[in-house]
């Protein structure tokens, strides 16, 4: 169960040529600095004007995929955990449902609140902290990402927040936030290390975590599943720290980080010898491969928000979300 996925670039292949053509690729100087089109530049990752139509157009097209059941009328606008969750659900929802979403919801954002850290190189990404009419309150937080000027911005990740759960970050005189590198050593974790460290936690536990819904809890729920009347349960925990599910994190503005990162686990569920595992329903069967008798292993992808003081402390989950993206019956 240790198979990564790679970057989600096979698109992007499809324009090298006329990128390498107008792009200067990105060097390394031996200061270590990055350098753009031969000049060093630490510039805002988007304007808030570009920020704002990045937005509208994932919206747009996130409402056309989810109304047609169609991943690829929104492939261009997703990217790393995001494109993983939504695309299974929409791959889900299109063979139950051939005819589109008859259920579909226009999914509305507004009150958009948009933190842009000043970086060089690439990737580039924003932060948009928006409320919606959907998920009873909650702040829906994306991060958009790109690799470069000729490329559309993608939403790599969403978690919903509560409203006070959302930090105030550090900013300069023109309000542009600070992104913190994945090796930070100022943290109790550095960015870089949280997936590998969620993923120990769920299965050994520890105190590296605070106590909460996405951790002692989802731990404390898992004892319970483990051994069921007629069924036993495993989980495995892996980290997604490459590519596309690379962390990003902001500097808060008491000088810790709000960090995004991807975690994926397997759940494995095993009959006990003359039963048979139970039906987990069509939407599950819809993206399973094999015959469901003995066991079922479930795969998802996890994206998780958490903030991780300055210095020391624990590190506090405020939000994941996570989807089924294939299964395995035997």
């Amino acid at each position: 169960m240790s198979r990564d996925r790679g970057p989600r670039r096979l698109r992007r292949l499809d324009r090298s040529a006329l990128i390498a053509a107008s792009v200067t690729a990105l060097s390394l100087t031996a200061s270590g600095c990055v350098v753009v089109h031969g000049e060093k530049e630490i510039l805002p990752s988007a304007t808030r004007a570009e920020a704002a139509e990045a937005l509208q157009q994932f919206t747009t097209a996130y409402n056309k995929a989810d109304k047609a059941y169609d991943n690829s009328l929104y492939a261009d606008h997703v990217t790393g955990a995001l494109s993983d969750i939504d695309g299974a659900r929409l791959k889900a929802g299109k063979a139950l449902n051939p005819g589109g979403n008859a259920a579909h919801t226009p999914l509305k954002l507004s009150d958009a609140k948009f933190t842009i850290p000043k970086k060089a190189g690439w990737p580039r990404w924003f932060v948009a902290d928006t409320a919606a009419n959907k998920g009873a309150g909650a702040r829906w937080v994306f991060v958009f990402t790109r690799e470069g000027l000729d490329e559309t911005w993608e939403a790599a990740y969403l978690t919903l927040m509560a409203p006070g759960d959302v930090p105030k970050f550090k900013t300069d005189k023109d309000g542009w936030a600070e992104a913190v590198p994945a090796n930070s050593a100022g943290l109790a974790v550095p960015p870089g290390e949280l997936s590998k460290d969620y993923a120990a936690y769920l299965k050994d536990g520890g105190n590296l975590f605070a106590a909460g819904r996405h951790t002692s809890y989802w731990r404390a729920e898992r004892a319970k599943d483990a051994k069921r009347p007629g069924l036993v349960s495993q989980f495995i925990d892996e980290p997604l720290t490459s590519g596309d599910y690379a962390p990003l994190a902001l500097r808060t503005a008491d000088g810790g980080a709000l960090v995004f990162f991807t975690t994926r686990y397997f759940e494995k569920r095993t009959a006990y010898a003359g039963t048979s595992v139970p039906s987990p329903g069509k939407a599950v069967e819809a993206l399973t491969e094999g015959e469901i008798k003995q066991s079922l292993t479930l795969e998802f992808v996890s994206n998780e928000v958490a903030l991780d003081p300055k210095g020391s402390g624990k590190v506090e989950v405020l939000g994941r979300i996570q989807g089924l993206t294939s299964a395995k019956g035997e």
